[in-house]
Formats: C-alpha cells, sequence, structure tokens
C-alpha cells in the first residue's frame, strides 16, 4: 500500500485544485478567456485524478483472494496509468481544442485584472500543494537525482502529485503570460495561444507519467540493492552449491514478490533443506520488510540451465522452411 506521505500529497493537491477550479470557471465565464477557460478544465481534470489516487490506494489495500492471489496492489498502478489518459485526452485535448478555436476567432478578453487576480490566488494554493509534494519527494529521494529518483520510485502517487502540481504552476504562468501580452499589444489572439500551450503542458506531463506507471503496470523488479542484499544473505548459507537466480517483482509500493532457485550441496536431507528454506525466508523477510512473500525453490544447476534452455527453446520463434 501507499505510504500514509502519500495520501498527504494527494490530499493537499485534491484541496488546492477544487478551490481554484471554481475560482477559474467563473473568471473565465466572466471575462472571456480561453487560457483561463484550459485553466479551470486543468484543475478539474486534477480534481478527479486526486480522486481516482485515493481509490486506487484503499483499492490496493484488499486482501487477496481466490481470483487475486497476489492481492490487489497492482490497483494503484492501474489508476495511475488512467490518470495520465485522462490529463492527456482531457485536459491537453481540450485545453488545444479551445485554444485554436480562439486563435481561428479571436475576442479581446474583458476585465483581465479578474483574471491576475484569480490566477495569484491559484498560483498560491498550488505553490502550497507543491511545496508538500516536493518536501515529501526529497524525503524519500535521498541523495538521488530527481529523475532518477522517478526512475527507481514504486509508489507513484508522489511523483504524480508532483508532475500534476508542476504542470499546473507551468499552465499558471503561461495563462499570465499570454492574457497579459494580449492586453499589453492588443493582441487577443496570444490568449489562444497561452491555451495551446497549456495543452502541451499537459501533453508532455502526461506522457511522463504514462510511461512511468506502465513500467510499473507491466512489473519491475525490486531494486538493484535489495536483490544484491538477498543474494548477500544467500551467500552466507553453508548448505548452498549455488544460486541459480533470484526474480522479484513488485506488487504494489511495499509488496514485493521474490523467486529464489538454490542448488544445494551433495549429501544434505530433506528436513535439513526445509529447515534451510525456512530461516532463509524469516531473513529475508527480516532484512527488507517490503518483501512480502517469498519462494524458495530447490533445483540443481544443471537442472536449472536445462530448464532455462528449454523454455528459450520454446519461446524462440521458429524458422519457416
Amino acid at each position: 500500500m501507499a505510504s500514509p506521505a502519500s495520501k498527504k500529497v494527494i490530499f493537499a493537491a485534491l484541496f488546492g485544485n477544487l478551490t481554484i477550479a471554481v475560482l477559474k470557471f467563473a473568471a473565465s465565464a466572466y471575462t472571456g478567456s480561453s487560457a483561463m477557460l484550459s485553466e479551470a478544465i486543468h484543475s478539474v481534470v486534477d480534481t478527479g485524478n486526486q480522486v481516482l489516487l485515493l481509490y486506487g490506494i484503499k483499492a490496493a489495500t484488499k486482501p487477496a483472494d481466490t481470483g487475486h492471489p497476489f492481492g490487489y496492489g497492482m490497483e494503484l498502478y492501474f489508476w495511475t496509468f488512467v490518470v495520465a489518459i485522462l490529463i492527456f485526452a482531457l485536459g491537453s485535448g481540450i485545453s488545444i481544442y479551445e485554444g485554436v478555436i480562439k486563435v481561428m476567432d479571436p475576442h479581446p478578453v474583458l476585465s483581465p485584472e479578474v483574471n491576475y487576480i484569480v490566477l495569484a490566488a491559484a498560483m498560491v494554493f498550488e505553490g502550497f500543494a507543491l511545496g508538500i509534494a516536493v518536501k515529501e519527494f526529497r524525503k524519500v529521494k535521498g541523495t538521488r537525482g530527481w529523475l532518477e529518483e522517478v526512475r527507481h520510485s514504486k509508489d507513484p502517487t508522489i511523483f504524480t502529485v508532483l508532475f500534476e502540481d508542476s504542470a499546473a504552476m507551468l499552465g499558471l504562468i503561461a495563462a499570465f503570460v499570454g492574457i497579459l501580452c494580449a492586453q499589453l499589444f492588443d493582441l487577443p489572439v496570444l490568449d489562444g495561444v497561452a491555451s495551446i500551450v497549456i495543452g502541451i503542458i499537459l501533453a508532455a506531463t502526461a506522457v511522463l507519467l504514462a510511461v512511468e506507471s506502465k513500467g510499473l503496470l507491466i512489473g519491475e523488479a525490486a531494486s538493484a540493492e535489495t536483490v544484491a542484499g538477498i543474494r548477500k544473505i544467500l551467500e552466507k548459507e553453508q548448505g548452498l552449491l549455488a544460486i541459480n537466480e533470484v526474480l522479484s517483482m513488485h506488487l504494489g509500493p511495499r509488496d514485493v514478490l521474490v523467486n529464489i532457485s538454490l542448488d544445494f550441496r551433495e549429501g544434505i536431507s530433506s528436513g535439513e533443506v526445509e529447515t534451510t528454506i525456512t530461516s532463509l525466508e524469516r531473513a529475508v523477510k527480516t532484512a527488507y520488510p517490503d518483501v512480502t512473500r517469498v519462494f524458495i525453490e530447490a533445483q540443481g544447476w544443471a537442472s536449472h540451465q536445462r530448464s532455462m534452455g528449454e523454455l528459450s527453446a520454446t519461446e524462440a520463434p521458429k524458422e519457416e522452411g
């Protein structure tokens, strides 16, 4: 399941987006600004996205059952991917469409001062939410770089909100600059251009989220540090002849499945093998609490290699005669 920090970030963003969405729609209706309308739609989409993320967090906590023996942890990854689709289809698509309409049929923005006030208020709310997201992200990223942590992270909620809030701030800046330039240079078309820019920002955000959530959704391995640590635990066991392989996959941010194939030394009784397996399983789970399931298989190295070769042969495409 996601951490309490994830929920904190989402609730902060939800409160900010819900509040400013109302203000943006009112300002858009009053002034006729295309950029402001795009921003209002942006806030509505973000609000819906936060609701979906909260639902994903809750759905991921459902206990395993016969239909889903490994639980529902990947529900969170699925809903994160849906969020990316919504940002692209609704947020970006409608913003670009609205901008193109305004560029083709430009008309002056009425009372632009109203837009400036609303945009300034929106920046305060978004800045608050973004500050919380950045603070929580810094806690988990450690010494890693920002993009490196995004690729490394298995909890999509924090970086999803971070992306959304960053895009929201960029969108507000684009709207402010577009409306201001439209007023200063008496070029209403720039209001439509700002709306298109907002759409492009959202499209880029959606692509980044889609790429990251896709990797999680199809199954990502545990970190290299975790796998290396598990191997060190196994190497300490005197009764092993070889470690055939250590396979892992995240079923959720804090739900890792590990499958281990070991070659035991000759002369070890079945009882000793069972005791060793139990001991190793306990040691792995103790050292890495996120590892919730450990499956250890006793298999000779030669047999393992043969099975891998047979698997490769069956998966290889047949040559056409």
